[in-house]
């Protein structure tokens, strides 16, 4: 017993953060395995997992699951902290990977991490060469708030240490897991599987586009020239986001190519995702076990580390977790994307039984080292160490996260994107609604199209990519605005019949600037290099006739977009000269028209009032001009004065908007208002750092949410949208376009100010 104490030493309690079976994820796979492997060697440790869930209603865990926490809500991530913390846990181990958390680059884990008095060892499935920098942040943080870092080969602690700047002390190498399987003939369970007599090559894992398949079944014919016995197993479920995303498309298209090819009898598809048992059983029969994915940016991969530890000759391309795993004769590497040298490997070693089986040989022994019992001990090790090393020095963990408790202490609804869908065609977005059901009888806009494609754009960023259809959806809303574009005028049409015909030739001037905000706004956050480069070649053409413009609203629209495009292009000249032309103008028109009782550059005030003071805070704050701050602070100050009435948010109504002299309107009050106040008042905050602009805009916000002169709810919990405005006598229950694509901006909006301040706090106020 003393020789297996030693291991872990003081350690009572180990709390794993992850996924957890019967969730279909390979991080799942893992984080049972070693929760279930530090079990069986440590007995008398209390191990148990807390897991992260990508759906509200979560999954059937086993007793080994003692907490939830819903990747996308950022309180259940304090509050997970305060259960690990009341719990006396040891350690907690963490399975990071970037898209099993909530916030941009997963970032909401940081409050998790912060809040912890335990030690915290950190094992990272994922670490990117060249990180953006919302990704490089996070990975810098997480390993401030680590004690250890586990990589599970040597290229991710080069990537550690050179692109982050991780001490190589803070680095712990351990193999990834994987069972313990006898050296077996593979001819031993064929039977069973009904291939006795057969060469099998096997894939298995989750099916996605990456996975490369289809080189395989490309060298399948010529291997069946050279060797007519062989099979090729292809097992695995399609990974379930891919499957809400695109469905089994992917499959399909593998299923097509193998009738193109005429090889149906030589392949069989296995669709499950299988338990251990079963899959060792497979592995068991495999002869040539394949790895064909197409990208080299791959640091670790349980499938290669299953099939090496069943002593399996294995084929891969080289990404870096098989190049340096299949070293020195474990393997054979063969390049992206060829089928031709695949089929000259397999037939090779087919055909040569005595190296096939050298190759096994030393893949097995080499992996001794990798079954469960040696890496929980490892780990076991490890957490002692590592508490040793905290009783030893201890460190007082001031939480950063008490810095934007201002921030993040509100709690924001979940992003439902239901409603959008049901009022868009694969035309584009529909402008109205009755109730909830589309009214075709008003066809589109360009305006909601261009808020649409702003929404979905922001969305591919601080939402995860899973069920929503994002990137399909931006499909549809900029091919609207591109066919919207009139290449002679230069000016985008605004209303289109359900019948898709244009009602003008030439939109509004506002309607021109909305659509080049969203433009500008879009090129931010695309990452689809196609999307991206329509979106930049579209903001460009409709730029060109904006000089031209009256109208203050469109200048303030087009202005926030030119910032944006510039945030990604700022050596575009051009645009900067533009960018300062039309600040200049706007500014001059605040200049002329104000006066100390109406600091206004109108005599009236009507609609998206905010975007004005928006649009100059932006622009001074970039162009480094104190004076256009100054007047957007005080217009925005007067605009909150105007419209704030026993602490709620009163925006003036479109029944007669406010003149000069005159009577406010007090309804219609519509969500557009509501938006442009928020959108400001974050923008205020965000260049002053005066947290009473974030209370104004989760005042303007609150108005969604009943804190209004009806104490009504416009936004639609169920179906996602925001019903069209408060009326003297209630709420328009229609949920239009413009109402629901408000509500969402709104959102975001905060959704996006609760990142950035995550990360930016993070960064201000390092962990001692």
């Amino acid at each position: 017993m003393t020789s297996v104490i030693k291991y872990y030493e003081g350690i009572n309690s180990v709390a794993v953060i992850g996924n957890y079976l019967p969730r279909q994820c390979g991080i799942a796979t893992f984080t049972t395995d070693l929760v279930e492997g530090l079990t069986a060697e440590a007995p008398d440790v209390n191990c148990w997992a807390a897991v992260m869930n990508d759906k509200p209603e979560g999954y059937s865990y086993p007793e080994k699951v003692r907490f939830e926490i819903n990747q996308n809500r950022l309180t259940d991530y304090s509050v997970a902290a305060q259960f690990l913390n009341i719990s006396q846990t040891d350690i907690v181990c963490l399975q990071h990977e970037y898209g099993l958390f909530g916030g941009l680059a997963g970032s909401h884990l940081l409050n998790l991490l912060a809040d912890l008095r335990m030690p915290v060892v950190t094992t990272l499935h994922t670490v990117l060469k060249d990180p953006a920098p919302e990704y490089h942040e996070v990975m810098c943080k997480l390993s401030d708030l680590s004690d250890k870092l586990v990589v599970m080969s040597q290229k991710a602690s080069d990537f550690l240490k050179n692109v982050y700047d991780v001490p190589e002390e803070k680095i712990a190498f351990i193999h990834h897991g994987i069972p313990d399987t006898p050296f077996i003939d593979s001819s031993f369970n064929k039977d069973k599987f009904g291939v006795e007599g057969k060469k099998v090559l096997l894939t298995f894992g989750l099916l996605s586009p990456n996975k490369g398949i289809e080189t395989v079944l490309q060298a399948l014919p010529a291997i069946v020239k050279e060797h007519p016995e062989v099979v090729y197993i292809v097992l695995g479920a399609t990974h379930p986001h891919i499957l809400k995303l695109h469905g089994d498309a992917y499959r399909i298209d593998l299923q097509q190519l193998v009738r193109k090819l005429h090889i149906e009898e030589h392949v069989i598809f296995q669709n499950r995702f299988v338990a251990l048992r079963e899959l060792c059983e497979f592995l068991s029969i495999a002869d040539i076990y394949i790895t064909p994915y197409l990208d080299e940016a791959q640091i670790t991969s349980g499938t290669l580390a299953y099939a090496m530890g069943s002593g399996k000759a294995v084929i891969s391309t080289p990404y870096w977790y098989a190049t340096e795993m299949l070293a020195e004769g474990r393997g054979r590497i063969v390049p992206f994307n060829n089928p031709d040298t695949i089929a000259e490997q397999v037939i090779g070693l087919l055909g040569n039984d005595i190296e096939r089986h050298a190759m096994r040989k030393k893949a097995y022994t080499f992996s001794r080292e990798a079954i469960w019992k040696e890496v929980s001990r490892k780990y076991l090790q490890l957490f002692s160490e590592v508490r040793n090393n905290r009783t030893r020095n201890p460190r007082p963990r001031h939480s950063y996260v008490e810095n934007i408790k201002a921030i993040t202490s509100f709690e924001l609804p979940e992003i439902k994107l239901n409603h959008l869908k049901a009022i868009t065609d694969d035309t584009g977005m529909l402008q109205h609604a009755n109730y909830t059901t589309p009214d075709r009888t008003h066809g589109y806009c360009t305006d909601d199209n261009a808020r649409a494609l702003l929404v979905t754009a922001m969305g591919q960023k601080y939402l995860p990519t899973n069920g929503y259809g994002l990137e399909t959806l931006s499909g549809h809303y900029l091919g609207f605005l591109l066919y919207a574009y009139n290449e002679k005028s230069g000016r985008f049409r605004n209303f289109m019949t359900y019948s898709r015909n244009w009602t003008e030739e030439t939109g509004s001037e506002d309607s021109h600037g909305r659509a080049l905000w969203c433009l500008g706004k879009t090129v931010t956050f695309l990452d689809d290099p196609g999307y991206l480069a329509m979106s930049t070649t579209l903001f460009n053409k409709a730029l060109r006739v904006i000089e031209e413009f009256s109208s203050p609203r469109a200048l303030a629209y087009s202005l926030v977009g030119i910032h944006a495009y510039l945030h990604r292009f700022s050596g575009d000249s051009d645009v900067r000269r533009i960018r300062d032309f039309l600040a200049g103008r706007l500014f001059n028109q605040f200049k002329d028209n104000k006066t100390d009782d109406w600091p206004w550059l109108e005599n009236t005030l009507n609609y998206a009032n905010g975007k004005l003071p928006h649009a100059l805070l932006i622009s001074g704050h970039l162009m480094q001009r104190n004076d256009m701050i100054d007047m957007g602070l005080n217009s925005l100050k007067w605009l909150l004065t105007i419209q704030t009435e026993d602490n709620h948010f009163v925006p003036i109504g479109c029944n007669g908007w406010y003149k000069k002299g005159g009577n406010k309107a007090r309804f219609d009050q519509q969500p557009i208002e509501a938006k442009a106040m928020v959108q400001a008042c974050v923008e205020a905050y965000n260049i002053t750092r005066d947290q009473i602009w974030y209370k104004n805009a989760v005042m303007c916000f609150n108005w969604f949410l009943g804190h209004n002169d009806l104490n009504m709810v416009l936004y639609d919990s169920k179906s996602g949208g925001c019903r069209d405005g408060l009326m003297v006598d209630g709420m328009n229950q229609n949920q239009g376009a413009e109402s629901s694509l408000a509500w969402l901006l709104s959102l975001m909006t905060l959704k996006k100010l609760y990142a950035d301040e995550i990360l930016k706090q993070s960064s201000l106020q390092k962990p001692v």
